[in-house]
């Protein structure tokens, strides 16, 4: 009967010690799911699209993934979908294709837009593009339009976007779940 009153003990202390490892447990576990968020949230952001402008490739109501460093560590290449500050209003965030890069000669002519000199291949369009014009695109500047060309506001209307309003690169739609899908580069040049 002696052993008894021990055993106990025993099972209290080792239950006593037991709630101290678990909260350690669940803390770090916490901790850890923070500091990916923090990681994940550096290199992706996440973008709701509210216009019509990039009709059909992006919707309005889809939400994106954008890859933050696409472009602090690598180049622009004409097609890629991005995500920019409006240079006019840096709170808002615009997305539209990448068409000329610094140094091109962007031309628009009979519903067909060439860059420096070669007809580009746009099989991402919704409509024609109708602007009759050239531009020079200058030096640390892109010009962008959207695929919906008769319905959006882009680089013809005001202007390049300077590099130092890219946000990253569109990756993929992950909302809604029916529409989860990767956008792929388009390569511009036939």
């Amino acid at each position: 009967m002696q052993n008894l009153p021990n055993i106990e003990k025993t099972q209290n202390s080792s239950r006593k010690k037991q709630i101290p490892s678990v909260m350690l447990e669940i803390f770090q576990t916490i901790l850890m799911a923070a500091a990916l968020y923090f990681v994940v949230d550096v290199v992706i952001d996440r973008v709701e699209v509210f216009n019509v402008s990039m009709e059909p490739t992006v919707v309005q109501g889809e939400v994106i993934f954008v890859n933050k460093l696409a472009y602090r560590l690598g180049d622009v290449d004409r097609g890629d979908i991005v995500t920019f500050h409006y240079p006019d209003d840096p709170e808002v965030d615009y997305i539209k294709r990448a068409i000329g890069l610094p140094g091109d000669e962007v031309k628009i002519s009979d519903e067909n837009v060439f860059i420096n000199g070669i007809e580009i291949d746009e099989p991402y369009l919704n409509n024609v593009t109708i602007d009759e014009s050239t531009w020079i695109v200058p030096e640390d500047m892109y010009f962008v339009m959207g695929d919906n060309r008769q319905n959006s506001v882009d680089s013809r209307a005001w202007g390049f976007v300077p590099e130092d309003d890219l946000i990253g690169k569109a990756l993929a739609v992950y909302w809604p779940i029916t529409h989860i899908r990767i956008l792929k580069h388009v390569d511009i040049f036939p």
